[in-house]
């Protein structure tokens, strides 16, 4: 007999996985070949790929616009396998065409996992996700984040989550929209460490945090264990790293009282998209949390480092430091959401093999969390949040959340997408310009503040980890790690590949499929957001001549190719620049503009 609460799949159907396998297929198809690993052919009636062994067979009708984006009309495409109509399925696909793809064999399974894992979340997307565009205008912000159905625009097998059991998602994952209770340990406060940015002490921290009786429930429970609580630290945990981690890797040190359990948090959270982050929604106001998650997703085993995060804090206080002092910054209404805090546990046996042999392990990434301020107490009247990943973003019946925007707000597309470009592009552009200083500005990372459902301003987010300063201007010591010695053409990738291929590339489809606006004509207003940036900024102009925005091609970066050679890890974090795949070059779509 069934328990009753025991998670049945009935998200996964054949009606679910036909249209899942569709998006997919199609996706795979016009990601790899915009990356050149597949070449489609073009035929009196559209375009054709053809296996290397001949017997299968894709047609389908597609549009080609700049940066070699394949806007493939998804209702077309037809598959045939020895002459015969064939299945849609994104997991052949990869098989079929394995030896193009450049995946190790030994890794093939592992790709193919994370692809099956990749269908389940659409399917229950697709089963479960009946808001349309219209009613995500105007919604509040976490609704619109937990709407989100796409994932990653690029990668193809960008919800692997490998780890998770389906209980697990349906409690946890973000499009779930479901609230979560942090689990709080206490750890030893001789073996950790926590990491304050400016104006924060350990106890100001705690107390914005939790509420005083919370607080005090936490120090009587160590009291009833022998403890002593001004010993210990405190530590927020993603429950599924406390049951699948934590409780069995660390057993020893809970033993020892060098961690105690202490329970759950009071407020709710909801996972975003980046899935370790947590959003208060009991009490917004409150701080992010990141933290640990030892699941494989996207090309990593996404642990936190403790050695890692400790000058977090510090290199976030100098970031907002640049951006806060620059007037054109200011004026573009940009600033970043400070990561504030971080702590981990350094007491276990991983850590002391490292220290003693100098071994590395994703086993010292278990324990660990920071805190991130909310942009909530910073929003003025009539203003309101989305992820800039939404303007990405279509729902189940294929309408567009941008063009939703673009009709709610009563402006024409050139003139909403002129504010959008002046508060996302142009401030990347002056801190490449004014500051040598690189952000990883997809659009997870952006928080877009709204005013009559128009983009007017945005707050960067994920600075620790993501962030480079590309010059050789004095850094503080804990902020030194962030330099990066590379040429002037790989800086320019921050924009090109970065903004342009990473996030601009499937705007202007969207807008160009949807008949809002010509991909050529979007490309136009995008080099003149540069040329304005440039003409009220003629003292960058040496600056503006090294990066050469406008030069006519660019080194084309390829995520996909990154997470198919090794889908385990798909860069060195200490050295992510030479990590990096390219596949010649792209023309650059503001060149000669």
């Amino acid at each position: 007999m069934t328990r009753p609460d025991l998670p049945t799949a009935d998200h996964l159907t054949p009606e679910s996985l036909a249209a899942v396998q569709r998006h997919l297929v199609t996706k795979a198809i016009g990601e790899y070949a915009h990356e050149r690993l597949l070449v489609p052919e073009e035929t009196e009636h559209g375009w054709c790929l053809t296996t290397p062994d001949g017997r299968t067979r894709y047609t389908f009708a597609a549009v080609r616009l700049p940066l070699e984006h394949w806007a493939i009309e998804a209702a077309s495409l037809a598959r045939t396998v020895d002459g015969e109509p064939a299945a849609l399925d994104v997991q052949q696909l990869v098989v079929e065409f394995a030896p193009l793809l450049g995946i190790p064999e030994t890794l093939v399974p592992v790709y193919l996992e994370e692809l099956a894992a990749t269908i389940q979340s659409s399917a229950w997307k697709w089963s479960a996700h009946r808001v349309g565009v219209d009613d995500l205008v105007g919604a509040d912000y976490q609704e619109v984040e937990a709407a989100m159905t796409e994932g990653h625009p690029s990668f193809v097998a960008n919800n692997g989550r490998i780890g998770y059991g389906l209980d697990d998602y349906l409690a946890c994952a973000p499009e779930t929209g479901a609230r979560v209770r942090l689990v709080w340990l206490a750890v030893r406060r001789s073996q950790s460490r926590l990491s304050l940015g400016r104006g924060l002490t350990e106890e100001s921290l705690y107390a914005g945090e939790l509420d005083a009786p919370v607080l005090d429930a936490f120090r009587d429970r160590l009291r009833d264990v022998g403890l002593d609580p001004d010993d210990y630290r405190l530590l927020p945990l993603h429950p599924w790293q406390w049951t699948n981690k934590v409780a069995i890797t660390f057993a020893p040190d809970l033993a020892r009282r060098d961690l105690v359990l202490l329970g759950e948090g009071p407020d709710d959270y909801q996972a975003q998209q980046s899935i370790r982050t947590f959003f208060n929604t009991s009490r917004p106001e409150r701080h992010y949390v990141k933290t640990a998650l030892s699941i494989q997703n996207m090309g990593f085993l996404r642990g936190l480092s403790p050695a890692y995060m400790g000058p977090t804090p510090a290199i976030n206080d100098y970031v907002h430091d640049v951006v806060a002092g620059d007037p054109t910054l200011g004026g573009c209404g940009f600033s970043v959401l400070r990561e504030c805090a971080a702590i981990g546990y350094t007491g276990d046996v991983f850590h002391a093999l490292a220290e003693s042999d100098g071994v590395r392990s994703p086993q010292q990434k278990l324990l660990a969390a920071l805190w991130r301020e909310s942009p909530v107490p910073r929003l003025g009247a009539g203003e309101s949040l989305v992820t800039m990943a939404s303007l990405l973003h279509r729902d189940r019946d294929g309408r567009s959340f941008a063009a939703a925007l673009v009709a709610a707000s009563g402006r024409d597309v050139r003139s909403w997408l002129a504010s959008y470009l002046d508060a996302y592009v142009r401030p990347v552009v002056h801190c490449l310009l004014a500051h040598d200083l690189a952000f990883m500005p997809h659009g997870e990372n952006l928080v877009l503040v709204l005013r009559d459902h128009v983009p007017v301003r945005a707050f960067m987010k994920d600075v620790g980890e993501e962030v480079a300063v590309m010059g050789d201007q004095p850094l503080p010591p804990d902020v030194e790690r962030i330099r990066v010695k590379v040429s002037d053409s790989l800086k320019a990738l921050a924009l090109h590949t970065d903004v342009f291929d990473g996030v601009l590339r499937h705007l202007a489809a969207i807008l160009h499929v949807d008949g809002l606006l010509a991909a050529d004509d979007f490309w136009g207003l995008v080099a003149a957001c540069l040329h304005r940036h440039a003409a009220d900024h003629p003292h960058l102009a040496d600056a503006a001549a090294s990066y050469d925005l406008f030069r006519a091609e660019f080194d084309h970066s390829c995520l996909n190719r990154l997470q198919l050679r090794n889908t385990l890890q798909m860069v060195d974090l200490a050295d992510q620049a030479e990590s990096l795949m390219y596949a010649g070059t792209l023309a650059n779509p503001v060149a000669g503009r």
